[in-house]
Order: structure tokens, then sequence, then C-alpha cells
């Protein structure tokens, strides 16, 4: 019986590059009680998800299915009915061959409601990411879209050969890869010029995407030679020849290098978003989650004393964050800060400062914790001066010990502790372990630990970048080489320091 709260929504999970997914969708993933997604969706959307929701793997790939289709439309009808709201991430768009619309027809049959999420198909987005239109005025107007991979159980193809050998424009087959070599054949058999330019794109609009070009002729022989497997998507046209003029995706300063991110869950997307931008293939493997100190309390009274303070210095973003949430839970204005002058150890915190609508007047030109007692020192005495330092569990306690040196009245407000994370809801450590890394990044001490304490195998060429002296100090300690150090401790200097490797 069906509960009062029950919804299925079908959404498109787009090709893979986590760009390309429409904002409806991830706001569905974000309020699902399950998630039931496919091989092709982007894992690293899972992360989205709430962590109490349901995740279910029901992929399909060549030769392994997890669940036939019969079954994953009961599963989908069953946990709707339990009054959950169900989301069904399919990889591009639902209802181009992503069989949505059986889905769909059999929640309709069980009167279960569902919405229908429309994606970005990789029919469309992967020979874009490839520099391939897939429509021109001079080679193409008009666009055909194929299965590669029909139904098996069908008595004959329910293509028409004769007649796709002389459409004009761009045919475009998805699933196609395993079977490429009929496909090319029967094209030319039919009357299909055996020199039609032809692109197959791997892992389209992801950092890992490949692309192999060719002739109906020949590109069967070269995928044979390259190892060239699905997913991917083939391309057949004169638009084709545009790719080498076009091409703007896998040209990119990273393209081709594989980066781990190493920062906690909540803040690794700032770090990955750049490095996408440069082309790399990012793998966010957090090592570390902030979780509140053990002493919640007593750093809630040093909150509510604020306004006691003549300074206020961060040590951090997250000492920032963890710190206006505790004040902005205690008083209902701003005003109850006082007014104490704020001091910031680097760009990133004074960043996060500023969202907060407050201003820095103290931050030393290099985010370490020594710079900031030279900044005091530079201007004034701190001799009886009362000042509040929000630091995490575990730090370096440098600033409050050296103030103290100078006659500063100094207090600790511990606002949080870094713990070794321990989920891994989108399956990246298994894929670090099978294709391993270039470049490994650490914004942190604690994530260079935390990352070691996983022992994972990495290749032995691998390349350690550092966000400051600190954390390279952490690195050396425990056995790693720093291949690059930022000149700016922030994530604008991590990224120009891993780009110049």
């Amino acid at each position: 019986m069906k509960k009062k709260n029950a919804l299925c929504i079908l959404a498109g999970a787009g090709p893979g590059d986590l760009g390309l997914v429409t904002l409806r969708t991830r706001e569905a993933i974000e309020r699902a009680d399950v998630v039931v997604y496919d091989y092709l969706v982007n894992p690293a959307m899972l992360d989205w998800a709430r962590a109490e929701a349901e995740l279910i793997y029901v992929g399909k790939k060549a030769g392994a299915h997890t669940l036939p289709q019969g079954d994953i439309n009961a599963l989908l009808v069953a946990k709707s009915q339990e009054g959950k709201t169900v989301v069904r991430l399919k990889g591009g768009d639902p209802f181009v061959f992503g069989r949505g619309g059986e889905e769909a027809e059999d929640l309709a049959k069980a009167g279960v409601p569902f919405e229908i999420v429309p994606g970005v198909t990789s029919a469309v987005a992967a020979p874009a990411y490839a520099g391939i239109p897939v429509t021109h005025r001079d080679f193409a107007s008009q666009l055909t879209l194929l299965t590669g991979h029909e139904d098996p159980l069908k008595p004959e193809s329910a293509l028409d050969w004769a007649q796709l050998a002389k459409t004009p424009g761009t045919l475009v087959f998805l699933m196609g890869i395993e079977r490429l070599a009929e496909i090319t054949k029967t094209l030319i058999e039919h009357g299909k010029d055996a020199s039609t330019p032809v692109a197959l794109v791997r892992w389209g609009t992801r950092g890992q995407q490949e692309t192999l070009t060719g002739t109906l002729l020949s590109i069967g022989g070269l995928a044979r030679e390259r190892g060239f497997s699905a997913p991917a998507v083939t391309v057949i046209g004169g638009v084709v020849g545009l790719r080498e003029k076009l091409r703007w995706f896998d040209n990119r300063p990273l393209w081709g290098k594989r980066v781990v991110v190493t920062r906690t869950r909540k803040q690794a997307g700032e770090l990955s978003g750049k490095l996408r931008e440069l082309g790399a293939d990012v793998l966010e493997i957090p090592a570390i989650e902030i979780q509140p100190p053990n002493d919640l309390r007593a750093f809630a009274e040093l909150v509510r004393d604020a306004h006691m303070y003549e300074w206020v210095v961060f040590t951090s973003p997250n000492g920032v964050e963890a710190f206006f949430e505790m004040f902005y839970r205690i008083y209902g204005d701003a005003r109850e800060f006082g007014g104490g002058r704020i001091a910031a150890i680097g760009p990133a915190t004074a960043r996060k400062v500023a969202e907060y609508r407050f201003k820095v007047e103290l931050q030393p030109e290099q985010a370490v914790a020594e710079e900031v007692v030279k900044a005091f020192d530079a201007e004034m005495t701190v001799e009886n001066t009362r000042i509040l330092v929000v630091r995490p569990e575990v730090s370096r306690d440098v600033i409050a010990n050296e103030l103290t040196k100078k006659g500063a009245i100094v207090d600790e407000a511990i606002a949080y502790r870094t713990v070794p994370a321990t989920e891994d809801r989108s399956g990246v450590l298994a894929r670090l372990k099978e294709e391993g890394a270039d470049i490994v990044a650490f914004a942190s001490s604690s994530a260079v630990e935390a990352f070691l304490d996983l022992k994972l195998p990495l290749p032995a060429d691998v390349k350690y970048a550092s966000i400051g002296p600190v954390t390279s100090q952490t690195m050396r300690r425990l056995g790693l080489k720093v291949a690059a150090e930022a000149k700016t401790h922030d994530i604008e200097g991590l990224v120009k320091a891993i780009k110049g490797l």
C-alpha cells in the first residue's frame, strides 16, 4: 500500500563532470531518504546525500549486472511505498537510452508518485568536451542518436542500417564499444563511406576522459590496439574533423594528472574545483573530519565572553566557522562581539571572517604561527592585553605561549577537533588503490597524519604538495618528500604549486 509521503524522483546525473549536474538533481539528492544509483554516475555526488540516507548501488556493466532491470523497478516501488523519498540516479538523462521510461511505467502502475529530472546526456556532452560539435552548418544539420546495445531478446535489429548508411549529418552511438567492429562493418556494407571520420570518447567530461579518432574502416583496429573499452560514446561524421581545432578540455595544464585532495569532506570542494578547472582528474579522499571539541561547554563560555577581550586571534577557517556558529547560537546580534579587534593567521582564515561581516585588522604576510606573533610585535606592545586565541584541539601552541611570554593575558578557545575520516561512501579509496595517483595535496598536518594512517598503496613516483612550511615539516618528519610548497599558504598558493609540478 502506498504511504502518504511516497515519492520517486528519476534524476539525470549528467555525463560525469559535477558541474554539469542540474541544481534540481542536487536538491533531490540532498533531500533523499534512499539513493539508487548506476555505474555511470559520478560517485562524488553521493557525498551530497544526508549521512542517514540509504545508498544502493545497482550498476550495470557489460557482463556484470548487480540487479536485473525488473528487480530494480521493484526496488524503486518497494522503497517508495515505505513512505520514503527515493532518488533514482541515472547517468546522463533518464529517458535517453537510460530505461527510465520502463521504471516510470512500473511506478505509475503501482500508483507511486514520481518526478522526472532531465539530465545532460553524454551523447552531446562527451563530444563537446572532446572538441567535437555534434552539429555544424558546414558539416551536419542533422543529429541521429542510437543505442549500440539493443535488447538481446529481439529477433532482429530494430535499426534500419541501409537508411542509417545514407543518413546525412552526425551519428552518435551510446553503449556501442563492445559492438564497434560489427557497427562499423555493417555501415560500410550498407554503403557508408569507409573514410568517414569517427571518434570514440571514453569517460567523457571527466578527468580520465580519453579520445581516439580514426575512420569507419580503421577505428575498430585502433580501438583493439589501444585496449579502448566502455563506457564510451561513438561519434561518426565530418564534425569529428574539427577536434584538433576545437579541443579545449584535454589540453589544460594538469590534463592527464590524477591528484588526490586530502582535505575534510566539507572543505575539499574549493581545492578540487580549481584543480579540475586546470584539467586534473581529482580524487577527493577526506582523510579527516571536523567534530566539536571534547569540552564544548568550555568553548561556549569563552565565545560568550568574547566581548571581554581586546583581540580575538583565529588560526584556521574551521575555527572561524565553529566560533561564529556558537556565537550566533548564544547571541542574536553581532554587536555583542564588542569592541575587540580580530587577527587572522592567513588569507583563507581572513576570508572566512569576512563571510561573517567582520573585519580582520592584523594578518601576517606568511600564514604561520610565528609570523602572527611578529605581526603583533610590529603593531603594539601586548603587555596586559587580553587576547583570545581560537584554535583546534591538537595544534601548535606557539601563539599563546609567545604572547604570554610578552606579558599578554591569553586564553585559548578549543573550537574543534580533527578525527580520521571513516566513511568512503563514494568508493574513492578503491579507485585510488586500482588506478594510483600522480600527486597528493596536503592542506594541513592533521591531513598528512590521517592520510598515512590509511596505509594506501601509492606509486613510487607519486609527488607530494604542501600548503605551507608547518605542513611540510610534518611531511618530512613522517618520511614524505615535499615536491612543491605553496608560496602563499592558502588554496590559491597550493594550486599554483601543484601546477608547477
